[in-house]
């Protein structure tokens, strides 16, 4: 008997929609961090290509915004916390070590970018370089994990190895979105050397995801099977298309000319458009699964009262921090200057 044959036991027949209510957010909630946080963390691994002032400009564009992205992390992982918690010993057992190297990063890029202004010159130096430090380690670390959840912790070297692919793919992503970001928030040379760094990205991604692509139904039964069966196979094929469009799409306004100036934005919201297609094609693949092949949402779900009662504390945070997130954007939009205090 295949995993989707047992599937149908582990559903209950009262069909309770709280827990998968509570995984939507969750998901929509890790989305969000991924793409806000992900240009931030781009822009990080971008500096070590910028001289002094550059520098100074990058961390200016991602200044007003960078510590609020990470908001969205709290709530994705603390809806994992409370609302499944049956499945957060097992997720953050499996990945206590990455989730560690994650926080470490985290906080080496906070202290780096507070201590790089107030720094002597002499070291200066220092604090970018462990800015770009932080950004890289939780970049590998955030990519580490996801290649762990999609092979539900499997045991063995192939599920090591496509971890690791998924860890370098997801920097190169970051990389992309990043110089995405710098082309909408700069100008002049510093804008022109970003269009460069998104050509140099665009092939890396485009590599990760084909290999990703193939390696992802031979290491997990449960995605194979989702992916070629009828008719989830013509449900799926929307996914790879849109995605194959939008990585055209991006290549080809990065040559135009007008990417410095009409449309500026269109390679980052193509690159959006990327991560998108790849949450919803993860989605499609596991769920309901919590926990790969072990855990569904309902089986690790917390008692419906207890649902409940998360549910009303939901719903007062979710919206003030989505209102949050759009004054933050709408104030500090624009292009981005150099970054200094008084």
């Amino acid at each position: 008997m295949t995993p989707l044959d047992a599937l149908p036991s582990a559903i209950p027949a009262s069909g309770d929609w709280l827990p998968v209510l509570f995984m939507a957010i969750m998901g929509l909630a890790m989305l969000a961090y991924v793409l806000l946080d992900g240009y931030d963390l781009g822009v990080g691994m971008w500096m070590s290509r910028a001289d002094a002032r550059e520098r100074d400009v990058m961390v200016a564009s991602i200044g007003p915004f960078w510590d609020a992205n990470e908001t969205w992390l709290v709530l994705g992982v603390g809806i994992l916390l409370i609302a499944f918690p049956k499945a957060h010993g097992v997720v953050l057992g499996a990945l206590y070590l990455p989730v560690a190297l994650m926080l470490f990063g985290l906080t080496l890029r906070g202290v780096a970018f507070d201590f790089r202004v107030k720094a002597r010159d002499e070291h200066q130096l220092l604090w970018n370089r462990l800015f770009i430090a932080g950004s890289l380690l939780a970049s590998l670390a955030q990519g580490w994990m996801l290649g762990r959840f999609v092979t539900g912790f499997a045991q063995g070297l192939w599920p090591q190895v496509f971890a690791g692919l998924i860890a370098l793919s997801l920097v190169a992503a970051y990389l992309l979105l990043g110089a995405g970001w710098l082309i909408i928030k700069t100008e002049g040379a510093l804008q022109r050397r970003a269009v460069e760094w998104a050509k140099s990205a665009w092939p890396v991604v485009v590599i990760g995801i084909g290999l990703i692509s193939v390696a992802t139904p031979l290491i997990s039964l449960e995605v194979r099977e989702r992916w070629f069966s009828m008719p989830g196979f013509i449900a799926l094929l929307p996914i790879p298309l849109i995605t194959l469009g939008a990585l055209i799409a991006l290549r080809s306004v990065l040559n135009s000319k007008l990417v410095t100036e009409r449309f500026c934005a269109l390679p980052f919201w193509a690159t959006v458009v990327v991560f998108a297609m790849a949450g919803i094609g993860l989605a499609y693949s596991l769920f309901p699964y919590v926990v790969v092949d072990r855990l569904t949402v309902w089986q690790a779900a917390a008692s419906r009262e207890s649902l409940q009662v998360i549910l009303f504390g939901t719903l007062l945070t979710l919206p003030a921090i989505i209102g949050y997130t759009v004054f933050a954007y709408r104030v500090f939009r624009g292009k981005a200057s150099e970054l200094s205090y008084g």
